[in-house]
Protein backbone atom coordinates (compact mmCIF):
# COMPACT_ATOMS: atom_id res chain seq x y z
CA UNK A 1 0.00 0.00 0.00
CA UNK A 2 2.09 2.71 -1.26
CA UNK A 3 0.25 5.86 -2.20
CA UNK A 4 -2.62 6.40 -4.31
CA UNK A 5 -3.37 3.66 -7.09
CA UNK A 6 -1.70 5.03 -10.83
CA UNK A 7 -3.33 3.43 -13.91
CA UNK A 8 -0.72 3.81 -16.58
CA UNK A 9 0.24 1.62 -19.37
CA UNK A 10 3.27 -0.42 -18.76
CA UNK A 11 3.00 -1.86 -22.11
CA UNK A 12 5.41 -1.69 -25.32
CA UNK A 13 8.47 -3.88 -24.66
CA UNK A 14 11.68 -2.53 -25.84
CA UNK A 15 12.78 -3.58 -28.97
CA UNK A 16 16.35 -3.31 -28.49
CA UNK A 17 18.91 -2.50 -25.08
CA UNK A 18 20.08 0.66 -26.93
CA UNK A 19 20.72 4.20 -24.87
CA UNK A 20 17.39 6.06 -26.13
CA UNK A 21 15.18 2.62 -24.90
CA UNK A 22 17.03 2.93 -21.53
CA UNK A 23 16.46 6.80 -21.66
CA UNK A 24 12.61 5.98 -22.07
CA UNK A 25 11.96 3.40 -19.82
CA UNK A 26 13.41 5.03 -16.94
CA UNK A 27 11.33 8.33 -18.32
CA UNK A 28 8.17 5.63 -17.31
CA UNK A 29 9.46 5.14 -14.30
CA UNK A 30 9.86 9.29 -13.42
CA UNK A 31 6.62 9.57 -14.53
CA UNK A 32 5.01 6.86 -12.50
CA UNK A 33 6.84 7.83 -9.39
CA UNK A 34 5.98 11.76 -10.07
CA UNK A 35 1.94 11.07 -10.17
CA UNK A 36 1.69 8.28 -7.63
CA UNK A 37 3.68 9.72 -4.68
CA UNK A 38 4.38 13.78 -4.94
CA UNK A 39 6.15 13.23 -1.55
CA UNK A 40 8.56 10.43 -2.61
CA UNK A 41 8.94 12.31 -5.35
CA UNK A 42 10.29 15.29 -4.28
CA UNK A 43 12.44 13.79 -2.08
CA UNK A 44 14.13 11.96 -4.83
CA UNK A 45 15.04 15.29 -6.03
CA UNK A 46 18.16 15.89 -4.74
CA UNK A 47 20.19 12.84 -5.27
CA UNK A 48 22.47 12.86 -8.18
CA UNK A 49 20.82 12.25 -11.78
CA UNK A 50 21.99 8.09 -11.69
CA UNK A 51 20.72 8.03 -8.15
CA UNK A 52 17.82 9.48 -8.77
CA UNK A 53 16.59 7.07 -12.26
CA UNK A 54 17.51 4.17 -10.45
CA UNK A 55 15.42 5.11 -7.18
CA UNK A 56 12.25 5.86 -9.75
CA UNK A 57 12.77 2.58 -11.08
CA UNK A 58 12.72 0.68 -7.72
CA UNK A 59 9.89 2.94 -7.21
CA UNK A 60 8.24 1.68 -10.35
CA UNK A 61 8.49 -1.82 -9.58
CA UNK A 62 6.89 -1.65 -5.96
CA UNK A 63 4.25 0.66 -7.82
CA UNK A 64 3.42 -1.94 -9.86
CA UNK A 65 2.82 -4.94 -7.56
CA UNK A 66 0.83 -2.36 -5.30
CA UNK A 67 -0.92 -1.62 -8.41
CA UNK A 68 -1.99 -5.26 -8.85
CA UNK A 69 -3.48 -5.71 -5.30
CA UNK A 70 -5.62 -2.97 -4.90
CA UNK A 71 -8.16 -3.49 -8.24
CA UNK A 72 -11.42 -4.71 -7.24
CA UNK A 73 -10.82 -7.86 -9.98
CA UNK A 74 -11.46 -11.33 -7.76
CA UNK A 75 -8.21 -12.25 -5.87
CA UNK A 76 -7.47 -15.28 -7.87
CA UNK A 77 -6.95 -13.09 -11.23
CA UNK A 78 -4.98 -10.58 -8.41
CA UNK A 79 -2.43 -13.75 -7.23
CA UNK A 80 -1.92 -14.46 -10.99
CA UNK A 81 -1.08 -11.80 -11.93
CA UNK A 82 1.20 -11.24 -9.15
CA UNK A 83 2.63 -14.55 -9.92
CA UNK A 84 3.26 -13.23 -13.49
CA UNK A 85 5.00 -9.87 -12.50
CA UNK A 86 7.31 -12.23 -10.27
CA UNK A 87 7.82 -14.11 -13.28
CA UNK A 88 9.25 -11.19 -15.59
CA UNK A 89 11.16 -9.81 -12.51
CA UNK A 90 13.21 -13.35 -12.46
CA UNK A 91 13.50 -13.33 -16.34
CA UNK A 92 14.71 -9.81 -15.89
CA UNK A 93 17.77 -10.77 -13.78
CA UNK A 94 18.47 -13.80 -15.89
CA UNK A 95 18.74 -10.99 -18.81
CA UNK A 96 14.94 -10.54 -20.25
CA UNK A 97 13.93 -8.07 -19.54
CA UNK A 98 10.21 -7.06 -21.94
CA UNK A 99 8.90 -4.37 -20.43
CA UNK A 100 10.70 -0.84 -19.70
CA UNK A 101 10.32 -1.05 -16.15
CA UNK A 102 12.11 -4.23 -15.84
CA UNK A 103 14.29 -2.77 -18.44
CA UNK A 104 14.99 0.19 -16.00
CA UNK A 105 15.22 -2.20 -13.13
CA UNK A 106 17.62 -4.14 -13.88
CA UNK A 107 20.30 -1.94 -15.20
CA UNK A 108 20.05 -0.51 -11.82
CA UNK A 109 20.33 -3.85 -10.69
CA UNK A 110 23.15 -3.89 -12.32
CA UNK A 111 24.51 -0.77 -11.98
CA UNK A 112 24.25 -0.43 -7.55
CA UNK A 113 23.95 -4.23 -6.87
CA UNK A 114 20.96 -4.35 -5.54
CA UNK A 115 19.74 -7.69 -4.03
CA UNK A 116 16.92 -9.54 -5.73
CA UNK A 117 15.61 -11.25 -2.26
CA UNK A 118 13.93 -8.37 -1.33
CA UNK A 119 12.01 -8.01 -4.43
CA UNK A 120 10.77 -11.19 -3.83
CA UNK A 121 9.70 -10.46 -0.53
CA UNK A 122 8.06 -7.25 -1.00
CA UNK A 123 5.59 -9.85 -3.83
CA UNK A 124 5.07 -12.11 -0.79
CA UNK A 125 3.84 -9.07 0.90
CA UNK A 126 1.18 -7.75 -1.81
CA UNK A 127 0.18 -11.54 -1.59
CA UNK A 128 -0.85 -10.77 2.33
CA UNK A 129 -2.84 -8.17 1.28
CA UNK A 130 -4.68 -10.07 -1.05
CA UNK A 131 -4.94 -13.26 1.37
CA UNK A 132 -5.38 -11.20 4.81
CA UNK A 133 -7.75 -8.50 5.68
CA UNK A 134 -7.45 -8.62 9.46
CA UNK A 135 -4.35 -8.50 11.61
CA UNK A 136 -4.36 -9.46 15.41
CA UNK A 137 -1.56 -7.85 16.71
CA UNK A 138 1.34 -5.42 16.52
CA UNK A 139 3.62 -8.00 15.65
CA UNK A 140 1.78 -8.98 12.80
CA UNK A 141 1.23 -5.74 11.38
CA UNK A 142 4.94 -5.44 11.60
CA UNK A 143 5.80 -8.18 9.84
CA UNK A 144 3.69 -7.08 7.05
CA UNK A 145 5.05 -3.71 7.06
CA UNK A 146 8.28 -5.28 6.84
CA UNK A 147 7.54 -7.10 3.52
CA UNK A 148 5.75 -4.06 1.62
CA UNK A 149 7.81 -1.73 2.86
CA UNK A 150 11.00 -2.02 4.82
CA UNK A 151 11.63 -4.20 1.61
CA UNK A 152 11.39 -0.85 -0.33
CA UNK A 153 14.28 0.91 1.94
CA UNK A 154 16.48 -2.27 1.86
CA UNK A 155 16.02 -2.05 -2.10
CA UNK A 156 17.53 1.56 -2.44
CA UNK A 157 19.99 1.48 0.17
CA UNK A 158 22.10 0.00 -2.38
CA UNK A 159 21.10 3.11 -4.28
CA UNK A 160 21.75 5.65 -1.25
CA UNK A 161 25.08 3.81 -0.31
CA UNK A 162 25.59 3.34 3.34
CA UNK A 163 28.99 3.35 5.51
CA UNK A 164 27.56 0.42 8.07
CA UNK A 165 25.41 -2.62 7.49
CA UNK A 166 23.48 -1.42 10.51
CA UNK A 167 22.51 1.29 8.44
CA UNK A 168 19.61 -1.65 7.05
CA UNK A 169 18.13 -1.93 10.54
CA UNK A 170 17.38 1.41 10.20
CA UNK A 171 15.83 1.20 7.07
CA UNK A 172 13.75 -1.42 8.07
CA UNK A 173 12.69 0.82 10.58
CA UNK A 174 11.74 3.87 8.81
CA UNK A 175 9.82 1.72 6.22
CA UNK A 176 7.82 0.47 8.68
CA UNK A 177 7.34 3.98 10.72
CA UNK A 178 6.10 5.01 6.88
CA UNK A 179 4.05 2.12 6.22
CA UNK A 180 2.24 2.43 9.49
CA UNK A 181 1.69 6.38 8.68
CA UNK A 182 -0.09 5.70 5.02
CA UNK A 183 -2.35 3.05 6.90
CA UNK A 184 -3.31 5.58 9.50
CA UNK A 185 -4.33 7.71 6.50
CA UNK A 186 -6.25 5.27 4.83
CA UNK A 187 -7.75 4.24 7.75
CA UNK A 188 -11.16 5.12 5.52
CA UNK A 189 -10.18 4.32 1.95
CA UNK A 190 -9.37 0.53 3.17
CA UNK A 191 -12.75 0.28 5.02
CA UNK A 192 -13.97 0.61 1.75
CA UNK A 193 -12.21 -2.53 0.13
CA UNK A 194 -12.95 -4.46 3.34
CA UNK A 195 -9.92 -4.17 5.25
CA UNK A 196 -9.09 -3.44 8.77
CA UNK A 197 -5.00 -2.77 9.21
CA UNK A 198 -5.49 -1.52 12.99
CA UNK A 199 -4.50 -4.40 15.59
CA UNK A 200 -7.05 -5.99 16.63
CA UNK A 201 -5.56 -5.93 20.33
CA UNK A 202 -5.40 -2.24 19.69
CA UNK A 203 -9.08 -2.18 18.83
CA UNK A 204 -9.99 -3.90 22.05
CA UNK A 205 -7.98 -1.79 24.32
CA UNK A 206 -9.64 1.00 23.80
CA UNK A 207 -13.44 -1.07 22.84
CA UNK A 208 -13.33 0.23 19.31
CA UNK A 209 -14.80 -1.93 16.61
CA UNK A 210 -14.13 -3.16 13.30
CA UNK A 211 -18.15 -2.59 12.70
CA UNK A 212 -17.28 1.27 13.77
CA UNK A 213 -14.82 1.44 11.62
CA UNK A 214 -16.08 0.60 8.67
CA UNK A 215 -19.51 2.65 9.81
CA UNK A 216 -16.92 5.86 10.02
CA UNK A 217 -17.65 6.33 13.90
CA UNK A 218 -15.38 8.58 15.09
CA UNK A 219 -15.67 9.67 18.42
CA UNK A 220 -13.31 9.80 21.47
CA UNK A 221 -12.45 5.91 21.63
CA UNK A 222 -11.55 6.72 17.84
CA UNK A 223 -9.72 9.76 18.67
CA UNK A 224 -7.55 7.80 21.76
CA UNK A 225 -7.09 5.01 19.65
CA UNK A 226 -5.50 7.36 16.57
CA UNK A 227 -3.44 9.15 19.14
CA UNK A 228 -2.06 5.88 20.44
CA UNK A 229 -1.22 5.07 17.10
CA UNK A 230 0.57 7.95 16.17
CA UNK A 231 2.40 8.37 19.00
CA UNK A 232 3.99 4.89 18.27
CA UNK A 233 4.57 5.74 14.83
CA UNK A 234 6.43 9.11 15.83
CA UNK A 235 8.54 6.48 18.25
CA UNK A 236 9.65 4.56 15.13
CA UNK A 237 10.66 7.45 13.33
CA UNK A 238 12.83 8.66 16.70
CA UNK A 239 14.35 5.49 16.53
CA UNK A 240 15.29 5.24 12.82
CA UNK A 241 17.16 9.01 12.75
CA UNK A 242 20.18 7.97 13.53
CA UNK A 243 20.58 5.95 10.34
CA UNK A 244 20.52 8.41 8.39
CA UNK A 245 24.18 9.66 9.33
CA UNK A 246 25.50 5.87 8.25
CA UNK A 247 24.48 6.96 4.28
CA UNK A 248 26.73 8.41 1.93
CA UNK A 249 26.79 12.69 2.76
CA UNK A 250 24.94 12.98 -0.61
CA UNK A 251 21.87 10.90 0.09
CA UNK A 252 21.36 11.99 3.77
CA UNK A 253 19.36 15.32 2.61
CA UNK A 254 17.07 13.00 0.43
CA UNK A 255 16.35 10.52 3.59
CA UNK A 256 16.39 12.97 6.09
CA UNK A 257 13.23 15.07 3.86
CA UNK A 258 11.39 11.69 3.05
CA UNK A 259 11.17 11.46 6.95
CA UNK A 260 10.10 14.54 7.43
CA UNK A 261 7.50 14.96 5.12
CA UNK A 262 6.82 11.65 5.91
CA UNK A 263 6.41 12.30 9.98
CA UNK A 264 4.19 15.99 8.93
CA UNK A 265 0.93 13.52 7.55
CA UNK A 266 0.82 12.15 11.12
CA UNK A 267 0.63 15.82 11.95
CA UNK A 268 -2.23 16.48 9.30
CA UNK A 269 -4.34 14.13 10.67
CA UNK A 270 -4.43 15.36 14.01
CA UNK A 271 -5.49 19.16 12.37
CA UNK A 272 -8.04 17.32 10.44
CA UNK A 273 -9.42 16.43 13.75
CA UNK A 274 -9.06 12.40 13.24
CA UNK A 275 -11.11 12.54 9.90
CA UNK A 276 -9.65 9.65 8.19
CA UNK A 277 -13.08 8.42 6.54
CA UNK A 278 -14.08 11.54 4.55
CA UNK A 279 -10.72 13.53 4.46
CA UNK A 280 -7.15 12.95 2.98
CA UNK A 281 -4.52 13.88 5.30
CA UNK A 282 -1.60 15.46 3.39
CA UNK A 283 0.78 17.92 3.57
CA UNK A 284 0.45 21.02 1.05
CA UNK A 285 2.96 22.17 -1.18
CA UNK A 286 3.31 25.31 0.66
CA UNK A 287 4.22 23.06 3.48
CA UNK A 288 6.58 20.90 1.93
CA UNK A 289 8.56 23.59 0.22
CA UNK A 290 9.11 25.30 3.91
CA UNK A 291 10.04 21.40 5.56
CA UNK A 292 12.31 21.19 2.75
CA UNK A 293 14.19 24.55 3.42
CA UNK A 294 13.77 23.45 7.27
CA UNK A 295 15.90 20.78 6.96
CA UNK A 296 18.40 22.11 4.23
CA UNK A 297 18.92 24.68 6.98
CA UNK A 298 19.00 21.94 10.20
CA UNK A 299 22.01 20.58 8.25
Amino acid sequence: MLERNLDLSLSGALASSDASDLRAAYGICREITQVASKTFYLASLFLAPEKRRAVWAVYAFCRTADDLVDTTRPAAERLARIDELERKLLAAASGNASEPIFAAYTDAARQFDIPLEPALALLRGARMDVTVRRYATYDELCNYCYHVASTVGLLVSPILGYASPEALEYGVTLGRAMQLTNILRDVGEDALMGRVYLPSEDLARFEYSEDEIFASVRDDRFVALMDFQIARVRELYLEAEPGIAMLTPESRYTVRLALSLYRRILRAIELNDYDVFSRRAFVPLRAKIVTAVGVALAR
